[in-house]
């Protein structure tokens, strides 16, 4: 339905917990895909003075706008969490579908999609969820790796930053405690040695500004003042790739990676800041921040403004954001020109293309954090970022580091280089020690001390950037060539019940909305009465078949239509459109009625549940053992175990029993006591 529906505290922790028990997942992410930390490896990094248990985070995107995004990107073993954009406009009519990762990665999306209270409240309840798990005992959490970072996002102009609904929202975040001891109150009785933990109240302290394509430099360098002078944040403003410049830019993307169906419009150069706008801000800010004892750092980078060129986005948007390999490229080399000029002096935070091969070479630059949002939309989804650690792990191990800091220092082979270039006297004490250690294999923080270790891993970072920058722009894994295939169609189109059960539309929905549940596999007549006299008559007209036991189902108040789940389903026609559909309340189901869908809700003498198929609304209502189905024109009661042996009624012409039957089905299945779909828990609730 296109508006988001955070769902109530109490039944997200309910789900949380009971899921797990009981499925061994949390918000359908099994536990075999967890991250929970790597007892021999130290994962973690500095960010602004705090430390996180591990580099990777979402960005802020799809998987840090809900309360169970959070906690999903936590699992997979994110801990600097980059939530979504707020601003002050949070009512905003976006185009649907919005997201396009069929090749690449293109959206049209732009800022959060709740209210600006309701985003409070959702990273909140995040945080509070994830909390709860690590105090729980029920998770393999290795110790320290539970340590993790909010960080805020703002835009997109001065005006609306120092609104009042959006300094309340920053505000909240510093201080968060009316929110956290509202929640505990919604903590069910089954959890209830939960409410008493000593949850964190100060949420972020530490903000990464996002602004409009365009947006002018002082204004940009107006909003990060006024962030760190009067909001006394750390603060990270996020830079856009069009600080290349349009030769550079082409020549990346055309020469290069091959993409010569990219068109970046002149304008995006003309209405953007320039590298040399950029470096003056850069330099005024960061002398800001040292004076007030605040950090300052950039983000590379926003999406790439490119022509929309393709059939999956509507064509009322005349430009897209590029995201996925080729912004990587991109962004990489503004990595190396940003640290050409200022080297190390300002934390870099990085996020564009990462996916699981390339982010252990963006921890080897020391970039902190590297976010990612694009290749957690394909197969797989949240899953695929246990697989970023694998990697690192092993990359690590091949160079015999144990900390983040260590594999800086050794990952590219340039420690002695790195070394060679801090001034230390050749075969001074501290000199021969860094030296051994080097050699040796050992721990080199120990041997080199905090302060030297650091200086040790800035050097090697910068040596690092080149060496891996340098090479990027050839390596084939960008180009065009590996990036041109689109998701496999087999030719047939989804229908309401059965599919080819591939589950790929699960995984990729970031917000969790589509879900599996159980009907059982028949084949039954499809019976039609009418009123005849004194009584009834009935004919069958067809058969109606549910092959498969194993079925899809969409919860409306998780999902935005965003379309993604459209790009990887092998079918035609997306299950987000055509599968069956559940509303969370009644007066949505009721406000979308040009949508199908179902909604329940428990009567103290039974249940009833609406549905809507073609247009065409339906009830099934059921008190004790009578069963009234009524819809457009009819009014029928009838024993739900002989439907024709005892029916009753009135109908103004043919009636087709078959709506009853699915209705039947819909509620013993997705509502059936104890099951966990969202639909049930809100159900039950009542």
């Amino acid at each position: 339905m296109a508006e988001l529906r955070p769902l109530p505290f109490g039944v997200l922790v309910t789900r949380m917990f009971r899921e797990l028990e009981e499925r061994d997942s949390i918000f359908d992410l099994p536990r075999r895909r967890f991250f929970l930390g790597d007892p021999d490896r130290d994962l973690s990094v500095g960010f602004h003075g705090h430390a996180a248990a591990s580099p990777l985070g979402p960005a802020a995107g799809p998987q840090s706008q809900m309360a169970q995004n959070l906690v999903l990107s936590w699992l997979g073993g994110s801990r600097i969490h980059e939530l979504k954009t707020v601003q002050i406009k949070d009512e905003l009519d976006i185009p649907r579908p919005c997201i396009d990762m069929q090749t690449v990665g293109y959206n049209v999306e732009w800022s959060q999609e709740l209210k600006l209270e309701q985003s409070l409240d959702e990273y909140v309840k995040g945080a509070m969820l994830i909390e709860m798990l690590a105090a729980s005992g029920r998770l393999e959490l290795t110790p320290g790796f539970e340590r993790t970072l909010f960080d805020m996002s703002v835009g997109y102009d001065l005006e609306g930053i120092r609104s009042e609904r959006v300094q309340a929202f920053v505000s909240g975040m510093r201080d968060c405690a009316a929110v956290v001891d509202r929640l505990r109150g919604e903590i069910p009785d089954a959890y209830r040695e939960l409410r008493d933990l000593d949850y964190r109240t100060e949420l972020s302290d530490t903000l990464t500004l996002s602004t409009f394509h365009g947006c002018p430099p002082d204004e940009i360098e107006s909003i990060v003042d006024f962030l760190l002078r009067e909001c006394g944040l750390h603060s990270i403003v996020k830079l856009n790739p069009m600080l290349l410049g349009p030769e550079r830019t082409r020549a990346l993307l055309h020469d290069a990676l091959g993409y010569d169906e990219l068109r970046v419009p002149d304008s995006a150069f003309t209405r953007d800041t320039s590298w040399e706008q950029a470096q003056g801000f850069v330099e005024r800010l960061g002398a800001t921040a040292d004076s007030l004892g605040l950090g300052f750092g950039v983000k590379f980078t926003n999406t790439l403004i490119v022509a929309n060129h393709r059939d999956f986005l509507p064509p009322t948007e005349k430009e897209m954001y590029l995201s996925g390999p080729p912004l990587h490229v991109l962004a990489m080399d503004l990595v190396r020109r940003f640290r050409g000029r200022f080297g190390t002096r300002y934390p870099i935070s990085f996020s564009a293309g990462i996916d699981r091969h390339n982010f252990p070479d963006a921890v080897a630059l020391g970039l902190v954090p590297v976010t990612v949002c694009s290749d957690l939309l394909k197969p797989g989804g949240y899953a695929r970022s246990r697989g970023y650690f694998d990697e690192l792990g092993l990359r690590m191990d091949r160079v015999g580091a144990r900390a983040v800091g260590d594999f800086v220092i050794l990952a590219y082979g340039h420690g002695g280089e790195a070394l060679d270039q801090l001034g230390l006297e050749h075969g001074s004490r501290a000199w021969r020690d860094c030296e051994r250690a080097l050699h040796a294999g050992t721990d080199l923080r120990a041997a080199a001390g905090n302060e030297l270790h650091a200086r040790w891993v800035a050097a090697a970072a910068l040596l690092n950037t080149e060496h891996y920058v340098g090479g990027l722009a050839a390596d084939p894994r960008y180009g065009r060539a590996a990036n041109a295939r689109v998701p496999r169609k087999i030719g047939s189109r989804l229908e309401l019940f059965d599919c080819i059960t591939c589950d790929k539309c699960v995984p990729v929905c970031p917000n969790d909305a589509n879900f599996t549940f159980e009907l059982p596999a028949l084949e039954v007549p499809i019976v039609k009465v009418k009123r005849e006299g004194d009584g009834w008559a009935s004919r069958e007209d067809g058969r109606l078949v549910i092959a498969e036991r194993h079925q899809i189902a969409n919860f409306a108040d998780f999902c935005n239509d965003c379309g993604n789940c459209d790009v990887f389903c092998p079918e035609d026609g997306g299950p987000y459109a055509v599968k069956p559909r559940f509303f969370g309340s009644r007066a949505d189901w009721e406000a979308f009625a040009h949508l199908d869908g179902f909604f329940l809700e428990r009567t103290e003498t039974g249940d009833r549940i609406d549905g809507r198929f073609g247009g065409v609304a339906y009830r099934l209502e059921t008190v004790g053992d009578a069963t009234t189905y009524s819809g457009d024109g009819f009014v029928l009661r009838f024993d739900p175990a002989d439907p024709l042996g005892a029916l009753e009624g009135t109908a103004r012409g043919e009636v087709d029993l078959t709506c009853a039957r699915i209705l039947a089905w819909l509620r013993d299945s997705v509502y059936a006591s104890g099951a966990l779909s969202y639909p049930a828990l809100l159900a039950d609730r009542v």
